[in-house]
């Protein structure tokens, strides 16, 4: 199994990135997204819920995820995660996710944990403008998210932005490769596309060639 590792800031294009890669291969492919690893905070308050740091490296269940990857790795298939945008809770779920030829993992802080970086084959940061990254998020929360602009405009303020310029902005040095512009970035789709085609190919041959 090939892993890809998408990282960039709230709004960057991961998830169109991630689904414009699936749909260009010829093969499985899931898509996971870490915020589906949110960590659980549903015994706590909504009222508390909502003020909790979800920008924050340690927001995320990193072990939970690592363990999932590695199971899907090994040729086990794991359960799907999820998260409810709306209530600040997991939302996980029974639908069995097999393993495919190629998992693309996307998310703000996944190059955050090593141990899950060095499972990755192809490392890729969404370097977009951060203007642009605002624009999109707002749309987003608003139209998908249920959020309000005085909403928004808070959590960018008080954790989206502090995160970005300390964790999520430096993570470019670990990547393998960068995409201008988002995810419809034509360019980088194709080179990325073959770049698997060819990765899952000669992965292919020599599983042949071992049996």
């Amino acid at each position: 199994m090939i892993i890809v590792g998408i990282c960039g800031a709230s709004g960057s294009g991961k998830s169109t990135l991630a689904r414009k890669i699936e749909e260009s291969l010829n093969c499985s492919v899931k898509t996971i997204g870490q915020d589906c690893y949110y960590v659980d905070h549903s015994d706590m308050p909504f009222t508390e819920r909502v003020h909790i740091n979800y920008d924050a490296p340690h927001s995320f269940d990193h072990s939970a995820l690592f363990e999932d990857v590695t199971c899907l790795r090994d040729g086990h298939p794991i359960t799907k995660k999820g998260y409810d945008y709306k209530t600040h809770c997991r939302a996980d779920t029974s639908e069995i996710i097999t393993p495919p030829d190629v998992l693309i993992l996307e998310g703000i802080h996944m190059f955050y944990d090593k141990k899950l970086c060095s499972l990755m084959s192809l490392k890729v940061y969404m370097h977009v403008d951060k203007d642009i990254c605002l624009l999109r998020r707002i749309k987003r929360d608003i139209t998908t998210r249920g959020r309000t602009i005085d909403n928004i405009s808070e959590q960018y303020l008080k954790t989206v932005k502090p995160m970005y310029e300390e964790y999520v902005s430096k993570y470019i040095a670990d990547a393998d490769f960068a995409v201008m512009r988002g995810g419809n970035n034509t360019m980088a789709i194709d080179a990325i596309s073959a770049y698997l085609t060819t990765k899952v190919l000669t992965e292919g041959y020599s599983a042949l060639a071992i049996d």
